[in-house]
């Protein structure tokens, strides 16, 4: 495989490098692995912070900034960060109003955030936490106990983002991001396989003509196998899974989401269909976002999430947010 990388061993303190050098916005801790916005703390306000494996870009770093994160931890690709990235973090982000923890459920993830936790309520921080786990496909993974986090953590993030940047306690910003968890559905679906730096090649085969249904951020495996689908196929089976569980009684915001190496153009006609099929369910789609936001490095394939909305939730994910990834209003 051809990787436009210097060595394995640097990948991830090479693309933080690269963060610092575009993004002065940012405080980039490069040998610490925490990315921290540079005016953090921000005086009144509930700090948010998250992290994960590497190889998701631009989740979490992409979304550190006004009306999102405050900071996030990056791990080794697909590595779960450690506690001590987690602690100086949440200690750079606290304002004296509590910090939250916003947690995709993997068993690494849960595990150093919760010890993370403990440690930085040593130290006088108050902190709360909200898991991640919006994945339909599958209930116990390869790395997790119960269902995946994945592309509901975009709607979580900005959404409590906005709350504690319009000055809600912690106990609120929590209650909001959980609830937004609750109310949020995703399925994926793989083309290819995804190409880790440290092996050089792809981490599981899946052959020409096939795709997996329901497959995992970190190419875990999914629901099933089958001959490769049209868009049109493959939004129906997407959407139907994600509806039955859902049960959407509200307008919807939409992510359809790359995983990586699908291009916009096939990502907008697979929006169509989506939209078409959310339509003929009678499902009413208040927002939608399209492009690679929650992704696993150089897999072809895509995701959709759906998260019920109502006045209140819709008007937090309508306000100004400014980050490297994600960015509108004012």
């Amino acid at each position: 495989m051809k990787m436009l990388i210097n060595v394995p061993e640097t990948v991830v303190a090479d693309a933080l490098r690269g963060m610092a050098a575009c993004h002065p916005e940012l405080i980039v801790d490069v040998e610490n692995r925490v990315i921290v916005r540079r005016d953090a703390p921000v005086e009144g306000k509930v700090g948010l912070v998250s992290g994960g494996g590497s190889g998701h870009e631009p989740l979490h770093g992409g979304f550190v900034g006004s009306g999102m994160l405050d900071a996030a931890c990056p791990g080794e690709v697909f590595t779960s960060p450690v506690p001590d990235q987690m602690v100086r973090a949440a200690a750079a982000v606290d304002s004296g109003k509590g910090v939250l923890f916003i947690i995709k459920n993997y068993t690494g993830d849960v595990l150093n955030f919760d010890m993370a936790a403990e440690l930085a309520e040593d130290e006088g921080i108050q902190v709360a936490k909200v898991l991640v786990n919006d994945d339909v496909a599958v209930t116990d993974s390869l790395y997790t106990a119960g269902r995946r986090g994945t592309g509901a953590t975009l709607f979580v993030e900005k959404i409590a983002g906005a709350a504690a940047a319009e000055g809600a306690p912690l106990e609120q910003v929590e209650s909001i991001a959980r609830r937004v968890n609750e109310l949020s559905r995703s399925f994926g679906v793989a083309l290819s396989p995804c190409s880790t730096p440290s092996k050089g090649g792809p981490t599981f085969e899946l052959p020409a003509g096939e795709l997996e249904l329901g497959v995992g951020i970190h190419g875990e495996p999914g629901r099933e196998r089958r001959a490769m689908m049209t868009s049109h196929e493959i939004a129906d089976y997407a959407v139907q899974v994600v509806v039955e569980d859902l049960r959407p009684e509200n307008p919807v915001l939409l992510l359809v989401n790359g995983m990586g190496a699908t291009p916009q153009l096939e990502l907008y006609g697979f929006a169509a269909e989506v939209h078409r099929a959310l339509g003929e369910r009678q499902v009413a789609v208040a927002r939608t976002l399209v492009g690679n936001y929650v992704t696993s490095l150089d897999m072809a394939g895509a995701s959709i999430t759906l998260c019920q909305v109502d006045e209140d939730l819709l008007r937090l994910w309508d306000a100004p947010v400014r980050t490297a990834g994600l960015r509108w209003g004012a």
